[in-house]
């Protein structure tokens, strides 16, 4: 599988804006276009390569996992490390997340999105600050390390929205 930056003709960089992205992904697929490109089943597989680079470079946590992959980092399957204390941290946070669901009170489910959209963006900008430095392997293992804290970050804002269920959300792909 290609990578996304390359599908699109980007630099590694994560400070890509979307219309930067979209830009490009238009002119790749009027380039395979069927009328210009021919086979069709190139097509098919060059088309499906455009639209995941798109969707991964358009969403902030999926680009940086590409763009750390990309610079030669460890990927998600070969380091699972999280920044110290943070386990625990999400374990207390998951507790109260859960009383504050089973009382049924929106307005505790909306405190604790408004957190997980704020640890978010925290992440975010560490992330984005990591990629701003000297990419050498140290730096690279930081980014991991912060971009696995975030995932956990991202799964509690799935499973706070009101409209989650765990039975199809969680299992529907197995």
């Amino acid at each position: 599988m290609d990578h996304p930056f390359a599908v699109l003709g980007l630099p590694l960089r994560y400070d890509i804006d979307r219309e930067t992205v979209e830009r490009a992904y238009l002119s790749r697929a009027a380039q395979i276009h069927p009328d210009l490109a021919g086979d069709e089943d190139e097509v098919a597989v060059s088309a499906a390569a455009l639209n995941r680079a798109k969707r991964v470079l358009l969403n902030d946590e999926l680009r940086a996992d590409a763009l750390l992959t990309g610079l030669g980092g460890p990927a998600k399957e070969q380091d699972k490390s999280l920044p110290p204390g943070f386990l625990m941290e999400m374990m207390e946070t998951r507790e109260a997340v859960e009383s504050a669901i089973v009382s049924g009170s929106e307005g505790e489910r909306e405190k604790w999105q408004r957190w997980a959209v704020g640890e978010r963006g925290r992440y975010r900008s560490i992330v984005s600050g990591l990629f701003e430095l000297n990419p050498d392997a140290g730096n690279l293992r930081d980014v991991r390390v912060q971009l696995n804290a975030w995932r956990y970050i991202e799964r509690l804002i799935e499973q706070l929205d009101p409209r989650y269920d765990p039975a199809r959300n969680d299992f529907e792909n197995t």
